[in-house]
């Protein structure tokens, strides 16, 4: 059987989760960094040769390819073999997980999301400081996104869906890491957030640790070539 061809980018929080995931789950696969930063999911290779799509993450399982992360993820539940508690049939736990990945593409996704895009992505690649306007709003959504997910996923669960971890805990880290480390404090007014943060960073080990230092790294690599950007201070 021939590994997974994996597309992807540690700037991409989805694409940071599923790495995780095939590490942790000993799936092997072949990792193949595409860079956001110089437009290499836009060109007219990767279309041809890898996704019509034009964006990551992206697999290649045996010739047949995938793109998007909740797409890729259940294929991989289909097809390979992963631990149980990333996605239990259990007490409604998978519904309970689609329930959360619905609901985290409209909120928190598009929240952490908009909020780099504005605060660093742009910046970087237009060579420009944010909007300061603009990241107001954004920070005023994502605080209130946060509130959210708060309330509605970690009023009494340990994890998001009760006592073990899941994939829709892989998935709120790594969206919450992405304007995290670039700044932005998420547990300020959110101790739930804070002690959950945490229970996940720690059940996931060395292999959050490894692709947390891989998403930093790219990021103050970034920022080193491109020093007159000047970025807002929390």
């Amino acid at each position: 059987m021939q590994p997974v061809k994996f597309y992807f980018s540690f700037l991409d929080q989805s694409s940071r989760a599923l790495y995780i995931l095939l590490e942790a789950s000993k799936i092997p696969f072949e990792a193949i960094p595409i860079s956001i930063l110089k437009g290499e999911h836009l060109t007219g290779e990767f279309r041809d040769k890898v996704s019509q799509f034009k964006c990551l993450p992206v697999i290649n399982d045996e010739n047949l390819s995938l793109v998007g992360s909740i797409t890729i993820f259940r294929h991989l539940n289909r097809e390979k073999i992963v631990p149980e508690h990333w996605y239990p049939r259990r007490n409604y736990g998978r519904s309970r997980i689609d329930e959360f990945l619905e609901w985290q593409q409209r909120n928190t996704a598009m929240a952490c999301g908009n909020y780099f895009q504005q605060k660093w992505l742009s910046p970087i690649l237009n060579k420009a400081s944010p909007d300061a306007k603009n990241v107001s709003v954004l920070t005023e959504c994502l605080n209130q996104n946060l509130k959210n997910f708060e309330n509605h996923f970690l009023n009494k669960n340990k994890f998001v869906i009760g006592e073990n971890i899941s994939y829709a805990d892989l998935m709120a880290i790594c969206e919450i890491d992405q304007p995290k480390f670039i700044g932005f404090d998420p547990f300020n007014h959110h101790p739930k957030l804070g002690k959950w943060y945490d229970r996940v960073r720690e059940e996931l080990g060395p292999y959050y640790k490894k692709v947390a230092i891989e998403f930093d790294n790219k990021l103050r690599t970034a920022e080193k070539k491109i020093p007159e950007v000047m970025y807002l201070q929390q």
